[in-house]
């Protein structure tokens, strides 16, 4: 059996759509993604406000595009792809991190998985792969929806290299969490591992290709995937092993994927994917991969709402709350979660983007209107202008908090729990219920 491959490269706003293509091949993209089936691109939106690090960023949207559009894949049958929860608007959300900007230019269609998509019974989609799950069948026993579309298509995940409060670190595996489960999926938090391996399962069953682009040209340590503390690392990283990719990212914040990351040592040992460094091979820029970033994780400098997230799903409170997150009571934690990080945490932390901004990713992305390029050239290797960083710190916190506002107002109008849902459901048996 050959080595599962995880590529990586150091990239600069100059060269980074060149990069990217180059990446992708190193990790040999084409051979995993027919181009006959569709390829969804499925976008990694972990706040609907811009926070370095934090969500797919417009230059490794761009970058994978264009990168596809070389290669001989019609651009016709790819697609952005988004999910929704409970505290993140998708539709904010691409606006804000400009990821919309770039699907646009390049005429692509942009699918909400939400909005009028045929979702169908995981049974009915995989059939006896369920009785293999480590714990979906408990978390929801009358089984849940996925997206009937994701049936036959190609994936590439797009997420970023930050760690998480409840997995650690996030990346790859992680990025199907939202895509694959329904607006519930917070019911799964209490097994979020074994959670993510159950829906690798499910990945490597349902889909013609799975395959992941990882930027790291910024990089968030701490109580992520939002609070995070920001850097400039200026690594981008592919692959077709969901776990491999995941591990080489761990090693790079300075976590031992196999000791430290409960997710990874599953989907290793259960042969979905090799977690193990020794044992992977590494090409491109291989001295990147040598790098420890000595991150700190996400558990040192816990913020309180993270804190009280633990004691709920793993802690002192887990048997007298947890359960209202399964009634009609579970609105509170939407609201509680978007009051602390969008109305209090985000406007109170704006000077950690504004250093940012300074840097050449951060101009690059402040000033990505006004330097877009023409989306057909496909021999641009990148931005040799980024243009200039923004004079002075505009908190805008009137304006930050007027928007929270109108986010939490979509979120309590949208709550699952309020069955107000208007989504088709495609089931073989009307034995299946609505989730």
């Amino acid at each position: 059996m050959a080595k599962s491959k995880v590529a990586i490269l150091r990239t600069t706003p100059a060269t980074v759509l060149h990069d990217y293509h180059r990446l992708m091949n190193l990790a040999d993209y084409q051979d995993i993604l027919p181009k006959d089936v569709d390829t969804a691109l499925k976008i990694n939106i972990s706040w609907h406000f811009f926070y370095p690090g934090s969500s797919t960023t417009p230059w490794q949207l761009e970058g994978v595009i264009r990168a596809m559009k070389k290669d001989g894949y019609n651009a016709d049958l790819i697609h952005a792809c988004h999910n929704r929860t409970v505290v993140i608007d998708a539709h904010l959300g691409e606006r804000e991190n400009k990821q919309i900007n770039v699907i646009n230019a390049h005429g692509l269609k942009n699918v909400h998985l939400y909005e009028g998509e045929e979702w169908i019974h995981i049974r009915d989609a995989v059939g006896s792969l369920t009785d293999k799950f480590l714990c979906l069948n408990e978390v929801y026993p009358k089984g849940f929806m996925i997206p009937k579309r994701f049936i036959g298509e190609n994936i590439i995940h797009l997420p970023t290299i930050k760690t998480h409060v409840f997995t650690t670190t996030t990346g790859a595996m992680k990025n199907a969490f939202g895509g694959l489960l329904n607006e519930k999926r917070h019911w799964a938090h209490p097994v979020i591992h074994e959670t993510l391996v159950d829906l690798l399962m499910i990945q490597k069953k349902i889909h013609r290709g799975v395959f992941a682009v990882m930027d790291g040209t910024f990089a968030g340590d701490g109580p992520g995937p939002r609070c995070m503390i920001p850097h400039v690392k200026n690594v981008i990283l592919a692959s077709n092993d969901q776990v491999a990719i995941d591990a080489v990212a761990a090693m790079l914040m300075g976590f031992d994927p196999l000791r430290d990351i409960k997710f990874i040592r599953l989907a290793h040992d259960l042969g979905l994917g090799c977690g193990d460094i020794s044992e992977i091979e590494i090409v491109g820029d291989i001295d990147a991969a040598k790098e420890k970033w000595h991150f700190v994780g996400p558990f040192k400098k816990m913020t309180f709402a993270s804190r009280m997230q633990h004691f709920i799903y793993w802690g002192k409170l887990k048997k007298p709350v947890e359960w209202t997150l399964k009634t009609i009571l579970a609105p509170w934690a939407y609201i509680a979660s978007i009051l602390y990080h969008d109305v209090y945490w985000y406007p109170a932390h704006q000077e950690r983007i504004f250093e940012i901004l300074n840097s050449p990713w951060g101009r690059l992305f402040h000033n990505w209107e006004n330097i877009t390029l023409p989306p057909d050239d496909l021999d641009i290797s990148g931005w040799n202008n980024v243009g200039t960083a923004p004079a002075k710190l505009n908190k805008e916190t009137m304006k930050l908090i007027s928007r929270s506002f109108k986010v939490l107002g979509t979120c309590i109008k949208e709550a699952p729990e309020f069955g107000n849902r208007k989504r088709i459901f495609t089931t073989k048996t009307q034995r299946h219920e609505e989730i």
